[in-house]
């Protein structure tokens, strides 16, 4: 059978739902699919395909259409008004000042030392979580709404981000020591990597990040993204949003980022990652 547009409607109907893949696969084999194409389908649209196809040419140009962000200067966030310091339309980002107060900062990064562990990445191939020396890292994860503090600072980069609180992953602490870097790389699940499809299999594709900056880097450690010509220094309690996943699902090759080696001193951030459904 051809997967026309009544059948892509369907499936990404199916999908946004929550259904799970084996049911998905098992209708459209009942109906005449064969299983390998169904099952393909279906990891496409988990991916964060479009249900219709978004142009003809091999390589579509991004379409970077309205950004969530809202277009006030000052944002009231839950709990607290934040300043926007600056926009940038290609790629869509935006760098907000004192997300978080001095003392906030303080205190996630004691409440991280006794979690931290060496990071890891999910490798692409089989989509197992490993360490690579492309990032040299510690880390930490703090479950969305662990404790009331963890919980406020949820739902105000929720709504900084003006995403869902349910649609985003746990807090991710990471610390980066003198020589510590995050080589170039995606924030989103590259659909062309097999490994990719049971990382969005349950929430969808990533859609945006937040990265808050909670100490002051002596030297290096800026946030960079090669291909747009831009850097930006870390500066305690400022935080940097960028969306990599527009509303007919393409993933911006923009937003290619990287965390620049530390020079001197260390450097600690904390990251919100954003899904495309309940996580």
């Amino acid at each position: 059978m051809k997967l026309d547009s009544d059948w892509r409607n369907w499936l990404a109907e199916n999908v946004d739902r929550g259904c799970r893949v084996e049911t998905i696969v098992s209708a459209m084999v009942g109906a005449g699919f064969e299983e390998a194409a169904a099952d393909s389908a279906v990891k496409r649209v988990l991916g964060g395909e479009t249900a219709q196809p978004i142009a003809r040419e091999p390589n579509p140009e991004y379409v970077y259409d309205e950004c969530p962000v809202s277009s006030d200067n000052v944002i009231h966030a839950h709990d607290r008004d934040v300043r926007v310091l600056t926009r940038i339309r290609r790629p869509q980002v935006v760098l907000f000042g004192d997300v978080l107060s001095t003392q906030e900062c303080d205190q996630m990064i004691e409440r991280s030392r006794h979690r931290l562990k060496r990071s890891t990445t999910v490798n692409g191939a089989t989509g197992a979580d490993e360490t690579i020396a492309n990032r040299t890292s510690e880390g930490a994860v703090f479950q969305r709404g662990e404790d009331e503090f963890i919980d406020r600072l949820d739902r105000r980069s929720s709504a900084l981000m003006n995403s869902p609180l349910e649609h985003g992953e746990g807090l991710q602490i990471l610390r980066y020591g003198v020589g510590g870097e995050y080589r170039p790389h995606f924030d989103y699940f590259p659909p062309e990597d097999p490994g990719s499809w049971q990382h969005v299999a349950t929430a969808g594709q990533r859609v945006s990040t937040l990265i808050v900056y909670l100490n002051e880097v002596e030297a290096g450690g800026a946030t960079a993204f090669p291909e747009a010509g831009l850097s930006v220094t870390p500066k305690k309690g400022d935080a940097l949003y960028f969306r990599y996943r527009n509303g007919v699902g393409q993933l911006d090759p923009l937003t290619r980022h990287c965390g620049e080696p530390v020079i001197a001193g260390e450097k600690w951030i904390m990251t919100k990652w954003m899904r495309l459904r309940a996580f």
